[in-house]
C-alpha cells in the first residue's frame, strides 16, 4: 500500500488543472509549518522532481510529495471536493488530531 492515495475524483481535477499548465507540469503536495492549527497544506505547480520525492500516481495524474512532508501524511488520501462552500484539493490525514475549517491546516 502506497504512503498516499490519491482517489479518482482528485486524480481527474489533477490532469484538469495541469493540462492548462505547460507541458512536464506536476502537482507538488507538501506539508508546512503555519496556519490557524500549526500546520498547513501547500500545493504548486511545478517542473521538477527531486530524485527523493514520493511519486503518487493514479489514472495519469502525477503528484510529488517531499519525504519529510511524506511522514506527516502517511496514510492520507488526497480527494477533490466540490460542494457549497466551493471546490478544493481535500486531504484526509489520519495523523492530524485537529483541523480548521478551511480543511488546509491541521495539528499532530
Amino acid at each position: 500500500m502506497a504512503p498516499v492515495a490519491l482517489t479518482a475524483k482528485a486524480a481527474k481535477q489533477v490532469k484538469k488543472v495541469l493540462s492548462k499548465e505547460t507541458e512536464g507540469a506536476l502537482l507538488r503536495v507538501a506539508v508546512n509549518g503555519g496556519g490557524c492549527s500549526g500546520f498547513q497544506y501547500a500545493f504548486d505547480i511545478v517542473h521538477d522532481r527531486e530524485p527523493d520525492d514520493l511519486v503518487v500516481e493514479r489514472d495519469g495524474a502525477v503528484v510529488l510529495i517531499d519525504p519529510v512532508s511524506v511522514e506527516y501524511m502517511r496514510g492520507a488520501h488526497i480527494d477533490y471536493v466540490d460542494d457549497l462552500i466551493g471546490q478544493a484539493f481535500k486531504i484526509e490525514n489520519p495523523n492530524a488530531t485537529a483541523s480548521c475549517g478551511c480543511g488546509t491546516s491541521f495539528a499532530l
